[in-house]
């Protein structure tokens, strides 16, 4: 089985977001698409027992005519089917599941972004629906919302218990119609209502500004263009600097993940060599490693990256091979830690299953699955910051760390001397954080200190306000196009 190069964070749905898609290849909310096949049949446990395994799938029949001759209502045979095979699949780990066919379908018409949305990065924890991001420039962005919200209602209907997907599916609709959903937000006593209006969501994966000679990328999400879109910013910078461009911060926070490939194209874009990232699938012959292009686009400029709970899985990769490489400093608060791939395989005629088939390593050979990726310079976003709420390490059944030749990063010694003077938090009077207003963003704010530190550029006057960034250069990623 050859992997495809599709990896993102596992078992989300995205209310309203268009995706990119490789020809032949389904890379749904949160997996790697692979073209292996149903059909192929496992190779047998080596703890495998024919007779144990006859036992059991009688006990299943049994159950299953019980089930039907008792139930307090009528259930049909493939409702109850159904049920069963997702949960033979959920109860190995979050991220793998079973789609029926309607629900692969429904996931084909979320990949052509041909619905209204609301730009939610979703999860399902306990029966309960949780927001993982918010996407830029979305409807759900620019409401307000939160990571680690919890909807809890949509039209005034509670959705608690609801599967993801018909939770998902009741947030579609119409563009230009109105939805209500009632959010529960940590440390805020009351349910927040919020009315939005559904649009076709077409992400905006490269932003990028320019703050005297430092650079600002910001990357939403990893999709087919996010390296030429990091590309057309970087030059865009550099021509708005003059030539002159001496630094750059990456942001990666709130970044949920994206195609494999382009992670790597991206940590390539900074590193000249070395290994990027590898997976160890359950069969050797299954593993893969990924090495640097010999291209570094900036030649050797410092870069600080911007990450925090919400970065995950692709984003993650970027991260960690930035860090394990010394070509980056990270800035912020630890990652999600998804270290794990899944693979959507096709059932002609029923649907589709989504499987965890590998980990990743970072190139010093550790797992971050269930860890995440450490900063090198802890800087929370808010003083009240209570951190994310949930993470991989907090969901049921999640995979092992092992197979890794270490948890944490290698040493750094390469640090500057500033990031003993960077803050852990924004101060007492510091204005309210507001994505929308770079000098509200206390972490951003570090990580341009830190650049300019790194660059030999004077530290700007702290009485004085932050020079205004010059306006976005393009990087605006087209409509996707099915």
């Amino acid at each position: 089985m050859k992997f495809r190069t599709g990896l993102m964070l596992g078992a989300t749905f995205l209310a309203g977001l268009a995706m990119a898609s490789h020809p032949g290849v389904l890379p749904g909310a949160g997996m790697l698409a692979s073209p292996a096949m149903a059909e192929t049949a496992p190779d047998a446990s080596p703890t495998s027992n024919h007779a144990e395994t006859y036992r059991l799938l009688t006990l299943f029949g049994t159950v299953l005519d019980l089930v039907r001759a008792d139930y307090v209502e009528p259930v049909s045979d493939k409702d109850l089917i159904t049920n069963a095979l997702n949960g033979m699949l959920t109860g190995l780990d979050p991220h793998s599941s079973y789609m029926t066919e309607k629900q692969y379908a429904d996931m084909m018409v979320q990949m052509k972004g041909e619905f209204g949305g609301l730009g939610l990065e979703l999860q399902q924890q306990d029966g309960h629906i949780r927001v993982v991001s918010p996407v830029d420039g979305t409807p759900g962005f620019r409401a307000g919302i939160k990571p680690g919200d919890y909807i809890i209602a949509v039209d005034g209907h509670p959705v608690d218990g609801t599967p993801l997907d018909e939770a998902v599916k009741k947030m579609r609709g119409k563009p230009n119609t109105k939805i209500t959903l009632t959010l529960v937000r940590e440390k805020t006593p009351k349910p927040i209502i919020l009315t939005l209006t559904r649009e076709i969501i077409h992400i905006e994966v490269i932003k990028s500004a320019l703050y005297d000679r430092i650079g600002y990328i910001r990357i939403a999400q990893f999709n087919e263009e996010t390296e030429k879109g990091l590309l057309k910013a970087y030059n865009q910078l550099k021509q708005q600097a003059g030539g002159k461009l001496a630094g750059l911060v990456l942001d990666l926070r709130n970044d949920p993940g994206g195609l494999l490939n382009q992670a790597i194209d991206v940590s390539s874009s900074f590193i000249r060599s070395g290994e990027i990232v590898s997976t160890r699938a359950r069969h050797p012959k299954d593993s893969q490693r990924w090495d640097a292009h010999g291209t570094d686009i900036t030649d050797g400029l410092p870069i600080v990256v911007l990450i925090n709970g919400g970065s995950a899985s692709a984003s993650e990769i970027v991260s960690g091979a930035l860090q394990d490489h010394n070509r980056a400093v990270l800035l912020g608060t630890r990652t999600f830690g998804k270290g794990s791939v899944q693979s959507i395989m096709p059932i002609p005629g029923n649907g589709a299953i989504r499987l965890t088939t590998a980990r990743y390593y970072t190139p010093s050979g550790r797992s971050i699955q269930a860890l995440g990726i450490t900063p090198d310079i802890p800087v929370k976003e808010t003083r009240e910051d209570p951190g994310f709420s949930l993470r991989e390490a907090d969901l049921e059944h999640i995979l092992k760390n092992q197979g890794g030749n270490q948890t944490k990063a290698p040493q750094r010694t390469d640090l500057p001397a500033i990031a003993k003077t960077i803050p852990g938090e924004p101060p007492a009077n510091w204005p309210e954080f507001d994505y929308t207003k770079p000098k509200t963003d206390f972490q951003l704010q570090q990580g341009l200190r830190v650049v300019r530190s790194m660059a030999g550029l004077p530290a700007p006057d702290p009485s004085a306000a932050l020079p205004a960034a010059k306006p976005p250069a393009a990087g605006k990623d087209e409509p996707t196009h099915h």
